[in-house]
Protein backbone atom coordinates (compact mmCIF):
# COMPACT_ATOMS: atom_id res chain seq x y z
CA UNK A 1 0.00 0.00 0.00
CA UNK A 2 1.42 3.39 -1.03
CA UNK A 3 1.97 6.17 1.46
CA UNK A 4 -0.96 8.18 -0.04
CA UNK A 5 -3.42 5.44 0.84
CA UNK A 6 -1.98 4.33 4.20
CA UNK A 7 -4.49 4.27 6.98
CA UNK A 8 -3.78 6.72 9.80
CA UNK A 9 -2.49 4.86 12.85
CA UNK A 10 -3.24 5.84 16.45
CA UNK A 11 -2.00 4.28 19.69
CA UNK A 12 -4.74 4.44 22.25
CA UNK A 13 -3.79 3.76 25.86
CA UNK A 14 -6.84 2.71 27.81
CA UNK A 15 -7.66 2.24 31.43
CA UNK A 16 -8.81 -1.24 32.50
CA UNK A 17 -12.54 -0.45 31.98
CA UNK A 18 -12.32 1.89 29.00
CA UNK A 19 -15.43 1.68 26.72
CA UNK A 20 -14.97 0.55 23.09
CA UNK A 21 -14.91 3.43 20.65
CA UNK A 22 -17.94 3.77 18.24
CA UNK A 23 -17.20 4.98 14.73
CA UNK A 24 -19.60 7.24 12.76
CA UNK A 25 -20.55 5.66 9.43
CA UNK A 26 -19.25 8.70 7.47
CA UNK A 27 -15.90 8.83 9.31
CA UNK A 28 -12.78 7.76 7.51
CA UNK A 29 -11.71 4.45 9.08
CA UNK A 30 -8.62 4.54 11.34
CA UNK A 31 -6.51 1.61 12.40
CA UNK A 32 -6.45 1.57 16.19
CA UNK A 33 -4.14 -0.42 18.44
CA UNK A 34 -5.42 -0.76 21.96
CA UNK A 35 -2.83 -1.20 24.67
CA UNK A 36 -4.43 -2.73 27.75
CA UNK A 37 -2.95 -1.58 31.01
CA UNK A 38 -3.08 -4.02 33.95
CA UNK A 39 -4.72 -3.09 37.19
CA UNK A 40 -2.83 -0.42 39.08
CA UNK A 41 -0.02 -1.84 41.23
CA UNK A 42 3.28 -0.79 42.74
CA UNK A 43 5.65 0.93 40.35
CA UNK A 44 9.03 -0.74 40.25
CA UNK A 45 12.04 1.53 40.25
CA UNK A 46 15.72 0.77 40.52
CA UNK A 47 16.44 0.64 44.24
CA UNK A 48 19.51 2.43 45.48
CA UNK A 49 19.53 0.13 48.49
CA UNK A 50 17.34 -2.83 49.32
CA UNK A 51 14.52 -1.69 51.62
CA UNK A 52 15.02 -4.88 53.60
CA UNK A 53 18.61 -3.92 54.27
CA UNK A 54 17.74 -0.87 56.33
CA UNK A 55 20.10 2.00 57.04
CA UNK A 56 23.61 2.04 58.47
CA UNK A 57 24.80 4.56 61.05
CA UNK A 58 28.45 5.59 61.28
CA UNK A 59 29.36 7.20 64.62
CA UNK A 60 32.44 9.35 64.07
CA UNK A 61 33.46 11.05 60.82
CA UNK A 62 37.24 10.70 60.94
CA UNK A 63 39.36 8.67 58.52
CA UNK A 64 37.92 5.29 59.52
CA UNK A 65 34.35 6.62 59.66
CA UNK A 66 34.66 8.13 56.18
CA UNK A 67 36.03 4.88 54.82
CA UNK A 68 33.17 2.86 56.34
CA UNK A 69 30.64 5.32 54.88
CA UNK A 70 32.12 4.85 51.41
CA UNK A 71 32.15 1.08 51.76
CA UNK A 72 28.53 0.81 52.89
CA UNK A 73 27.40 3.24 50.16
CA UNK A 74 29.24 1.12 47.59
CA UNK A 75 27.04 -1.78 48.68
CA UNK A 76 23.89 0.26 48.11
CA UNK A 77 23.15 1.04 51.76
CA UNK A 78 21.77 4.33 52.95
CA UNK A 79 24.35 5.74 55.34
CA UNK A 80 23.94 8.26 58.14
CA UNK A 81 27.18 9.89 59.23
CA UNK A 82 26.99 11.14 62.82
CA UNK A 83 29.35 13.46 64.65
CA UNK A 84 28.93 15.94 67.49
CA UNK A 85 30.83 18.58 65.49
CA UNK A 86 28.90 19.80 62.39
CA UNK A 87 32.02 21.26 60.77
CA UNK A 88 33.70 17.86 61.08
CA UNK A 89 30.85 16.24 59.14
CA UNK A 90 30.90 18.97 56.48
CA UNK A 91 34.60 18.36 55.93
CA UNK A 92 34.07 14.59 55.92
CA UNK A 93 31.36 14.77 53.25
CA UNK A 94 33.53 16.98 51.07
CA UNK A 95 36.45 14.58 51.49
CA UNK A 96 34.22 11.63 50.57
CA UNK A 97 32.95 13.43 47.46
CA UNK A 98 36.47 14.19 46.22
CA UNK A 99 37.66 10.66 46.96
CA UNK A 100 34.73 8.99 45.21
CA UNK A 101 35.11 11.20 42.13
CA UNK A 102 38.80 10.35 41.99
CA UNK A 103 38.10 6.63 42.40
CA UNK A 104 35.53 6.73 39.62
CA UNK A 105 37.94 8.50 37.26
CA UNK A 106 40.64 5.88 37.93
CA UNK A 107 38.21 2.97 37.57
CA UNK A 108 38.69 1.96 41.20
CA UNK A 109 35.25 2.87 42.60
CA UNK A 110 33.70 -0.09 44.36
CA UNK A 111 30.16 -1.32 43.75
CA UNK A 112 27.81 -1.09 40.76
CA UNK A 113 26.52 2.43 41.48
CA UNK A 114 28.11 5.61 40.15
CA UNK A 115 29.87 8.05 42.43
CA UNK A 116 26.88 10.41 42.37
CA UNK A 117 24.49 7.56 43.20
CA UNK A 118 26.66 6.47 46.10
CA UNK A 119 27.05 10.04 47.35
CA UNK A 120 23.27 10.46 47.32
CA UNK A 121 23.05 7.60 49.83
CA UNK A 122 25.19 9.38 52.45
CA UNK A 123 23.63 11.95 54.74
CA UNK A 124 24.76 13.71 57.90
CA UNK A 125 23.20 13.81 61.36
CA UNK A 126 24.09 15.53 64.63
CA UNK A 127 21.28 14.12 66.79
CA UNK A 128 22.07 10.58 67.95
CA UNK A 129 18.50 9.72 68.95
CA UNK A 130 17.27 10.68 65.48
CA UNK A 131 20.24 9.01 63.79
CA UNK A 132 19.42 5.52 65.12
CA UNK A 133 15.91 5.51 63.66
CA UNK A 134 15.54 2.86 60.97
CA UNK A 135 19.12 1.55 61.18
CA UNK A 136 20.04 -2.13 61.29
CA UNK A 137 23.78 -1.70 61.83
CA UNK A 138 25.76 0.89 63.81
CA UNK A 139 29.51 1.18 63.23
CA UNK A 140 31.34 3.13 65.93
CA UNK A 141 34.49 4.94 64.74
CA UNK A 142 35.49 7.30 67.55
CA UNK A 143 39.14 7.55 68.75
CA UNK A 144 40.70 4.51 70.46
CA UNK A 145 39.81 5.53 74.00
CA UNK A 146 38.05 3.01 76.24
CA UNK A 147 36.13 5.55 78.32
CA UNK A 148 34.94 7.43 75.25
CA UNK A 149 33.83 4.26 73.47
CA UNK A 150 32.03 2.94 76.55
CA UNK A 151 30.21 6.27 76.86
CA UNK A 152 29.09 6.07 73.23
CA UNK A 153 27.86 2.49 73.57
CA UNK A 154 26.01 3.30 76.80
CA UNK A 155 24.18 6.07 74.93
CA UNK A 156 23.37 3.76 72.03
CA UNK A 157 22.29 0.97 74.37
CA UNK A 158 19.61 3.21 75.83
CA UNK A 159 18.01 4.19 72.51
CA UNK A 160 18.28 1.18 70.16
CA UNK A 161 15.86 -1.72 69.73
CA UNK A 162 16.55 -5.46 69.82
CA UNK A 163 17.31 -5.74 66.10
CA UNK A 164 20.24 -3.41 65.48
CA UNK A 165 23.86 -4.63 65.56
CA UNK A 166 26.21 -2.49 67.67
CA UNK A 167 29.69 -2.74 66.18
CA UNK A 168 32.98 -1.15 67.19
CA UNK A 169 35.93 -0.44 64.90
CA UNK A 170 38.37 -0.86 67.81
CA UNK A 171 41.77 -2.22 66.85
CA UNK A 172 42.74 -3.58 70.26
CA UNK A 173 40.10 -2.98 72.96
CA UNK A 174 38.54 -6.25 74.08
CA UNK A 175 34.78 -6.68 73.64
CA UNK A 176 34.52 -7.66 77.32
CA UNK A 177 35.90 -4.22 78.20
CA UNK A 178 33.68 -2.40 75.73
CA UNK A 179 30.29 -4.08 76.06
CA UNK A 180 29.94 -5.72 79.49
CA UNK A 181 26.91 -4.42 81.34
CA UNK A 182 24.98 -3.33 78.26
CA UNK A 183 21.37 -4.45 77.95
CA UNK A 184 21.94 -5.27 74.27
CA UNK A 185 25.24 -7.08 74.74
CA UNK A 186 24.05 -9.99 72.56
CA UNK A 187 23.93 -7.54 69.65
CA UNK A 188 27.48 -6.22 70.22
CA UNK A 189 30.61 -7.11 68.25
CA UNK A 190 33.96 -5.64 67.26
CA UNK A 191 34.44 -5.29 63.49
CA UNK A 192 38.05 -4.17 63.22
CA UNK A 193 39.06 -2.87 59.75
CA UNK A 194 42.61 -2.45 58.47
CA UNK A 195 43.91 0.98 57.52
CA UNK A 196 43.10 2.12 54.87
CA UNK A 197 39.82 0.13 54.90
CA UNK A 198 38.74 1.04 51.36
CA UNK A 199 41.80 -0.65 49.85
CA UNK A 200 42.47 -3.42 52.39
CA UNK A 201 39.35 -5.58 52.71
CA UNK A 202 40.12 -7.55 55.87
CA UNK A 203 37.74 -7.12 58.82
CA UNK A 204 38.28 -8.97 62.11
CA UNK A 205 34.99 -9.94 63.78
CA UNK A 206 35.51 -10.34 67.52
CA UNK A 207 32.48 -11.24 69.66
CA UNK A 208 31.84 -10.55 73.32
CA UNK A 209 31.45 -13.81 75.29
CA UNK A 210 27.69 -13.11 75.33
CA UNK A 211 27.37 -12.02 71.69
CA UNK A 212 24.76 -14.15 69.95
CA UNK A 213 25.84 -16.32 66.97
CA UNK A 214 23.16 -14.53 64.91
CA UNK A 215 24.94 -11.20 65.46
CA UNK A 216 28.22 -12.67 64.21
CA UNK A 217 26.51 -14.25 61.20
CA UNK A 218 24.67 -11.04 60.29
CA UNK A 219 27.82 -8.95 60.54
CA UNK A 220 29.80 -11.48 58.52
CA UNK A 221 27.16 -11.44 55.76
CA UNK A 222 27.04 -7.64 55.79
CA UNK A 223 30.81 -7.34 55.42
CA UNK A 224 30.74 -9.78 52.51
CA UNK A 225 27.94 -7.79 50.87
CA UNK A 226 30.01 -4.59 50.85
CA UNK A 227 33.06 -6.39 49.41
CA UNK A 228 35.12 -6.86 52.56
CA UNK A 229 36.85 -10.06 53.72
CA UNK A 230 35.59 -10.83 57.24
CA UNK A 231 37.35 -13.35 59.49
CA UNK A 232 35.81 -14.82 62.63
CA UNK A 233 37.95 -14.50 65.74
CA UNK A 234 36.37 -17.33 67.70
CA UNK A 235 37.14 -15.87 71.12
CA UNK A 236 38.57 -12.58 72.28
CA UNK A 237 42.30 -12.21 72.79
CA UNK A 238 44.42 -9.13 73.37
CA UNK A 239 45.51 -7.68 70.02
CA UNK A 240 43.06 -9.89 68.12
CA UNK A 241 44.80 -11.75 65.26
CA UNK A 242 46.17 -9.14 62.87
CA UNK A 243 47.98 -7.07 65.48
CA UNK A 244 49.41 -10.14 67.21
CA UNK A 245 50.98 -11.20 63.92
CA UNK A 246 52.05 -7.63 63.17
CA UNK A 247 53.61 -7.14 66.60
CA UNK A 248 55.49 -10.44 66.32
CA UNK A 249 57.04 -9.24 63.05
CA UNK A 250 57.81 -5.78 64.45
CA UNK A 251 59.38 -7.30 67.56
CA UNK A 252 61.79 -9.54 65.67
CA UNK A 253 62.49 -6.80 63.10
CA UNK A 254 63.46 -4.45 65.94
CA UNK A 255 65.73 -7.05 67.55
CA UNK A 256 67.50 -7.76 64.27
CA UNK A 257 68.26 -4.05 63.83
CA UNK A 258 69.14 -3.57 67.50
CA UNK A 259 71.64 -6.45 67.42
CA UNK A 260 73.30 -5.14 64.26
CA UNK A 261 72.18 -8.05 62.08
CA UNK A 262 70.66 -5.87 59.34
CA UNK A 263 70.12 -2.18 58.60
CA UNK A 264 66.64 -0.64 58.97
CA UNK A 265 66.30 -0.05 55.23
CA UNK A 266 67.35 -3.60 54.35
CA UNK A 267 65.00 -4.98 57.00
CA UNK A 268 62.06 -3.27 55.29
CA UNK A 269 63.27 -4.61 51.94
CA UNK A 270 63.10 -8.18 53.29
CA UNK A 271 59.38 -7.65 53.77
CA UNK A 272 58.45 -5.44 50.79
CA UNK A 273 60.45 -7.39 48.20
CA UNK A 274 60.34 -10.78 49.93
CA UNK A 275 57.76 -12.05 52.37
CA UNK A 276 55.27 -9.28 51.62
CA UNK A 277 55.00 -10.15 47.94
CA UNK A 278 54.13 -13.74 48.77
CA UNK A 279 51.84 -12.91 51.67
CA UNK A 280 49.83 -10.51 49.51
CA UNK A 281 48.27 -13.57 47.88
CA UNK A 282 48.69 -16.48 50.28
CA UNK A 283 49.15 -16.64 54.03
CA UNK A 284 51.95 -18.23 56.08
CA UNK A 285 50.13 -21.55 56.51
CA UNK A 286 49.48 -22.02 52.80
CA UNK A 287 53.06 -20.94 52.16
CA UNK A 288 54.20 -23.83 54.34
CA UNK A 289 51.83 -26.16 52.51
CA UNK A 290 53.17 -25.13 49.08
CA UNK A 291 56.86 -25.02 50.06
CA UNK A 292 56.89 -28.78 50.53
CA UNK A 293 54.69 -31.66 49.47
CA UNK A 294 51.92 -30.43 51.73
CA UNK A 295 51.76 -29.36 55.37
CA UNK A 296 52.73 -32.71 56.86
CA UNK A 297 55.79 -32.82 54.63
CA UNK A 298 56.79 -29.27 55.60
CA UNK A 299 56.54 -29.93 59.34
CA UNK A 300 58.45 -33.18 58.99
CA UNK A 301 61.26 -31.43 57.12
CA UNK A 302 61.51 -28.08 58.85
CA UNK A 303 60.02 -28.27 62.35
CA UNK A 304 63.34 -28.88 64.10
CA UNK A 305 64.98 -25.98 62.30
CA UNK A 306 62.06 -23.67 63.10
CA UNK A 307 62.18 -24.56 66.80
CA UNK A 308 65.94 -24.01 66.92
CA UNK A 309 65.61 -20.52 65.42
CA UNK A 310 62.59 -19.63 67.56
CA UNK A 311 64.52 -20.47 70.73
CA UNK A 312 67.08 -17.83 69.76
CA UNK A 313 64.49 -15.03 69.76
CA UNK A 314 65.24 -12.46 72.42
CA UNK A 315 63.09 -10.61 74.93
CA UNK A 316 60.47 -8.00 74.11
CA UNK A 317 62.21 -4.82 72.87
CA UNK A 318 61.81 -1.53 74.71
CA UNK A 319 61.44 0.47 71.47
CA UNK A 320 63.55 3.25 72.90
CA UNK A 321 67.14 4.44 73.33
CA UNK A 322 69.80 4.20 70.66
CA UNK A 323 67.81 1.81 68.47
CA UNK A 324 64.82 4.09 68.08
CA UNK A 325 67.20 6.91 67.10
CA UNK A 326 68.84 4.64 64.55
CA UNK A 327 65.55 3.50 63.05
CA UNK A 328 64.13 7.03 63.05
CA UNK A 329 67.18 8.37 61.23
CA UNK A 330 66.87 5.71 58.54
CA UNK A 331 63.13 6.28 58.09
CA UNK A 332 63.50 10.09 57.95
CA UNK A 333 66.24 9.74 55.34
CA UNK A 334 63.73 7.85 53.18
CA UNK A 335 60.63 9.87 54.13
CA UNK A 336 61.17 13.10 56.08
CA UNK A 337 58.83 13.23 59.09
CA UNK A 338 57.07 16.47 58.15
CA UNK A 339 53.36 16.60 57.23
CA UNK A 340 53.96 17.24 53.54
CA UNK A 341 56.33 14.34 52.93
CA UNK A 342 54.35 11.93 55.10
CA UNK A 343 51.09 12.80 53.32
CA UNK A 344 52.73 12.32 49.91
CA UNK A 345 54.12 8.92 50.94
CA UNK A 346 50.73 7.83 52.30
CA UNK A 347 49.15 8.85 49.01
CA UNK A 348 51.72 6.77 47.13
CA UNK A 349 51.07 3.84 49.50
CA UNK A 350 47.32 4.06 48.93
CA UNK A 351 47.81 4.16 45.17
CA UNK A 352 49.93 1.00 45.40
CA UNK A 353 47.26 -0.69 47.50
CA UNK A 354 44.58 0.41 45.04
CA UNK A 355 46.45 -1.22 42.17
CA UNK A 356 47.21 -4.32 44.22
CA UNK A 357 43.52 -4.67 45.14
CA UNK A 358 42.63 -4.51 41.44
CA UNK A 359 45.24 -7.15 40.63
CA UNK A 360 43.96 -9.43 43.39
CA UNK A 361 40.44 -9.19 41.98
CA UNK A 362 41.78 -10.26 38.59
CA UNK A 363 43.90 -13.10 40.02
CA UNK A 364 41.12 -15.25 41.43
CA UNK A 365 42.22 -18.62 42.89
CA UNK A 366 42.00 -21.55 40.51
Amino acid sequence: MGARHALPVSLLVCRPRAQPRVWHPHQRPRLVFVLTVPSPGPVRRRAMASPAAGDVLIVGSGLVGRSWAMLFASGGFRVKLYDIEPRQITGALENIRKEMKSLQQSGSLKGSLSAEEQLSLISSCTNLAEAVEGVVHIQECVPENLDLKRKIFAQLDSIVDDRVVLSSSSSCLLPSKLFTGLAHVKQCIVAHPVNPPYYIPLVELVPHPETSPATVDRTHALMRKIGQSPVRVLKEIDGFVLNRLQYAIISEAWRLVEEGIVSPSDLDLVMSDGLGMRYAFIGPLETMHLNAEGMLSYCDRYSEGMKRVLKSFGSIPEFSGATVEKVNQAMCKKVPADPEHLAARREWRDECLKRLAKLKRQMQPQ
